[in-house]
Formats: C-alpha cells, structure tokens, sequence
C-alpha cells in the first residue's frame, strides 16, 4: 500500500471517528501542512492542530477519493467531501490535495479547494 493510500485511508477514519492519530503518524517530524490561508502547521504538533481544526469546521464530514496517484516522491489525491457544518448547514465541496512523500512519511501536505462552499449566504433585507 502506498503511503497515499494509506494517508487517504487514515483521514477517513478520522473523519468517521473524530481521532486524528493515525493521520498525524502519517507525518514526518520536520513535516509542513497548508490550506488555502497564508498559516503554515509544522510538525507533527502542527500535523495535529491542522486535523483537528479541519475536523472541528463539521458536525459530520466524509471525503471521497475520485482518482489518486503516487509517483516519484508526490501523492496526488481528487475528493468530494459531504457533510454538515457546525451549525447545521450542508457543505459539499471539492479539491485536489499534494502529499510530498519520504520513504513512508508525508513531508508537506497542500490543499486546495472550493472555498466558496464555505461561504454562508446572507439573509436579504
């Protein structure tokens, strides 16, 4: 198993189970983690803090992997995520996410997404 597939297998399970742990071993020491804002996570700490802020954005979140690959030191992962903000709201939303792999540990993790998804509709006046 590649550590791509291991990686997307690991995030599911914390998304269906709320513990980040087997996601967080994924990762190398010296590891980088970014999303679409200017913050970078380093770590395995940092590992651990980008999870478990992604998973506290939902009530409930499952990613689907529609293609994924691995070659020469990069992961490269196509998902659909469905589920429930914190809140009540339905989000469902799109992305391609980078693993930068050494040996059997993520380096750098890099996603990017539909932000807009994200985006609560204002009530007119």
């Amino acid at each position: 198993m590649t550590t791509t597939e291991q990686f997307m297998q690991a995030l599911q399970q914390a998304e269906s189970t709320g513990n980040v742990d087997a996601l967080v071993a994924l990762h190398a020491p010296d590891a980088t983690l970014r999303n679409l804002t200017d913050r970078t996570w380093q770590g395995t700490d940092g590992a651990r803090d980008f999870w478990q802020t992604y998973l506290g954005n939902f009530e409930r979140i499952h990613s689907e992997f529609t293609h994924s690959q691995e070659q020469s030191g990069l992961g490269v992962m196509e998902w659909t995520a469905e589920g429930e903000l914190k809140g009540g709201q339905p989000i469902s939303y799109r992305g391609v996410s980078l693993i930068d792999v050494d040996g059997n540990q993520v380096k750098a993790f890099r996603t990017y997404y539909d932000s807009a998804s994200f985006v609560q509709p204002t009530a007119e006046s």
